[in-house]
């Protein structure tokens, strides 16, 4: 089955498969099952999994806040330079040929679907404007259900897949209405269980959120939650340490393992 045939029903098919092997609760489906999400999945997937020639796959997903309070803060240069700087590392990892990478905002623009990480965009004035909400949970399980199918295409194909997702927000949530935490929690919780999958988080520090309560709530582990101060050197720093820690990932079963049960390592 390659992307540009999966339409929402064949999202719908690709979470079915994975319940019925044992990947996904009836809760977890429950979660994922919101109005249209099978059309905002679709837009991520990118390309065919026909189209990908290496012999096992790492999927590194990057969800950047693009609310309001970024440029509020004058942040939007800073989290484009660490969002850069993180394709940099990838690109020149050696294991670049087994990378595919996708970049979605907060607000559900996506950068770019699934694709080699050398033919990733980055983000610039044009492309990156942040000015808008921060539906938080709602978009958390869009990116979620997006790593999955994704995964699961490669699976239902024979292909060896793992991924590492990161979410980066500089505030709570304020602009759900479909998803709560506990939604998030169901899903990341029937993820990790699988051993193929990573869920990072940074929150960047806005003076009053408690960003380690608020991703603990929605299943994130400790250990792979990082709040940088709001400066631009903490936000590239943070980015470079995410990097860094997907490169390991992508090194193997056996290093994505240790990476996963280690966390965060800082440089």
């Amino acid at each position: 089955m390659s992307s540009k045939g999966v339409g929402s029903k064949g999202v719908c098919k690709l979470f079915k498969t994975a319940q019925e092997e044992g990947l996904l609760s009836a809760k977890s489906i429950q979660a994922l099952n919101v109005v249209d999400i099978g059309a905002k999945i679709q837009a991520g997937l990118g390309i065919s999994v026909d189209d990908v020639t290496a012999s096992d796959v790492v999927l590194v997903t990057q969800m950047i806040d693009d609310s309001g309070s970024i440029s509020g803060c004058n942040n939007e240069k800073h989290v484009r330079d660490g969002h850069n700087l993180a394709l940099e590392a990838l690109i020149n990892s050696k294991q670049k040929d087994s990378i595919l990478a996708l970049t979605r905002y907060l607000n559900g623009l996506v950068l770019f679907p699934y694709r080699p990480i050398e033919q990733a965009i980055k983000m610039d004035s044009k492309n990156y404007i942040a000015c808008g909400g921060t539906p938080l949970y709602d978009e958390i399980i869009v990116l979620l259900g997006t790593v999955l199918a994704k995964s699961q295409e490669f699976a239902n194909n024979g292909v060896p897949v793992r991924t590492i997702t990161l979410i980066t927000t500089d505030g709570r949530d304020e602009h759900s209405k479909k998803s709560k935490p506990k939604d998030v929690a169901t899903v990341i919780k029937d993820m990790l269980k699988s051993e193929s999958h990573i869920i990072a988080a940074m929150g960047i520090d806005d003076g009053e959120t408690n960003f380690r309560e608020v991703f603990a709530e929605m299943g994130v582990l400790e250990k792979w939650i990082l709040t940088p101060k709001n400066t631009p050197s903490e936000i590239r720093k943070a980015f470079m340490v995410f990097s860094q820690s997907a490169v390991r990932a992508s090194q193997g079963a056996a290093s994505f393992s240790k990476t996963a049960l280690g966390g965060f390592a800082t440089p």
